[in-house]
């Protein structure tokens, strides 16, 4: 019975300092120094006695007084910069509390643990993709098409596109024979029966008899396909691009192999005027049988 007892005393003590220590971690640092500044003003005015002991305790309530209104405008402005973050689409509004207390409950209840660091983890990597999404920028593993064929079938009038057909070790018409590639040209086969007007560069170092039976069949499919020799333009300009209705781009980052490694899909202003720009000079150098 006795140990019980001390047992609850240390724990009753333990969770006081707990509570104390979330009291310091959650005050404004600016409320924290004017409280500290108040009572160590307050005891230095009575002890050199240039103060009653009356006046010296009411300097330093005036002292906390005034810090505990600067931290509680500043909780309120938190609050209402909060609420504005808010107050957006009802899923956001729904989420966000809840994406925040799973997320402190798992660094909080398992700290130490690799579930507390994998938490973390996992919320440094969602943050930096909400900060591309709020750039305008979507970005993929290499092998998910969903939004270079989505983008096409949802075009509306012009799909630009630049293709650089290179040696390499999966061959050089590889993706067009993927499924990826088949999805994509069939998605490009019904933006045509629309009315969708689709210009396509191939950069190739070998006009090879497999290019020439690819862009033979998108010809007769209605796209208006040009040849560009690798070397004519800068090396910079070599890039698998797509623009749609020159609102929104798609661009490829390749692997040391030639493969694609990752997809960036993009209604950002910048992004979209830069492939516009890559895509408008490989086509005037290319050579087109209109």
């Amino acid at each position: 019975m006795a140990r019980d007892d001390v047992r609850r005393r240390l724990r009753g003590r333990g969770s006081t300092a707990d509570g104390f220590a979330r009291l310091v971690a959650h005050t404004d640092p600016v409320a924290l120094v004017g409280i500290t500044l108040s009572i160590t003003l307050s005891v230095m005015l009575d002890l050199s006695n240039a103060a009653s002991g009356v006046e010296s305790l009411l300097a330093g309530l005036m002292g906390i007084t005034i810090s505990l209104l600067v931290d509680s405008l500043a909780r309120a402005e938190r609050r209402f910069h909060l609420r504005t973050l808010l107050d957006g689409p009802p899923w956001l509004v729904r989420t966000t509390t809840e994406l925040a207390g799973a997320m402190r409950e798992a660094a909080e209840q398992h700290e130490g643990t690799r579930v507390a660091a994998e938490a973390q983890r996992r919320y440094e990597q969602f943050r930096l993709e909400a900060e591309q999404l709020a750039e305008g920028r979507i970005i993929r593993r290499g092998d998910e098409d969903e939004d270079l064929v989505g983008a096409t079938r949802s075009c509306v009038r012009r799909l630009d596109a630049l293709t650089n057909v290179m040696p390499r070790v999966s061959g050089e018409l590889s993706w067009w024979r993927s499924d990826i590639g088949r999805r994509y040209w069939e998605a490009n086969q019904a933006a045509l029966d629309r009315g969708v007007r689709i210009t396509r560069v191939f950069v190739y170092a070998k006009l090879t008899d497999e290019l020439s039976t690819l862009v033979e069949k998108q010809r007769k499919a209605g796209v208006r396909v040009g040849l560009l020799l690798f070397g004519v333009v800068s090396p910079h300009l070599h890039v698998n691009l797509a623009v749609w209705d020159g609102s929104s781009c798609w661009e490829a980052r390749m692997t040391a192999h030639g493969e694609i490694g990752e997809n960036q899909f993009s209604v950002n202003r910048t992004d979209v005027g830069r492939l516009t720009r890559v895509f408008d000079l490989c086509a005037n150098a290319a050579t087109f049988q209109d």
